[in-house]
C-alpha cells in the first residue's frame, strides 16, 4: 500500500503563513521555518501593543488636561480632585478634547471648586 501524505493541507498552512509574513525582512517572508517563528513573534508584540497603546493615550490625555489647567493656574491633581468632589463625570478622554478644542470649557471646569 502506498504511502498517505496530506499534501493539499500542508501546502495550504504553509501558504497561509507565507502569505502572511509576505513584506518580512531577509528569509522571514519566504522560509516557512523561519517565516513561522516570526509570524507568532509578531502576534505576541502586536498582543502587547494593544495593551500599551491604552496607556499610552491615557498618558497622553493626562498630559493634555495639566497643561490646560495649569494656564488657569491650578495643577491635575487638584482639578480632578474638584471635578470628583463636583460629580463632574466626565472621562480623561473628554477634558482632553475640552483642552485641545474649547478653552473656555476647561475655565468654566476649573472655576468650580
Amino acid at each position: 500500500m502506498t504511502r498517505s501524505v496530506n499534501s493539499v493541507a500542508s501546502r495550504k498552512r504553509r501558504k497561509r503563513i507565507l502569505k502572511k509574513t509576505k513584506g518580512y525582512y531577509c528569509s522571514r517572508k519566504n522560509v516557512y521555518t523561519v517565516a513561522k517563528n516570526a509570524y507568532e513573534k509578531a502576534g505576541c508584540y502586536s498582543y502587547i501593543g494593544r495593551k500599551q497603546k491604552k496607556r499610552q493615550f491615557r498618558n497622553l490625555w493626562i498630559q493634555r488636561i495639566n497643561a490646560a489647567v495649569r494656564e488657569h493656574g491650578i495643577n491635575y491633581s487638584t482639578f480632578i480632585h474638584t471635578l470628583k468632589k463636583n460629580e463632574c463625570n466626565l472621562n480623561r478622554k473628554m477634558l482632553a478634547f475640552l483642552a485641545s478644542n474649547d478653552e473656555q470649557a476647561i475655565g468654566n471646569l476649573v472655576k468650580l471648586k
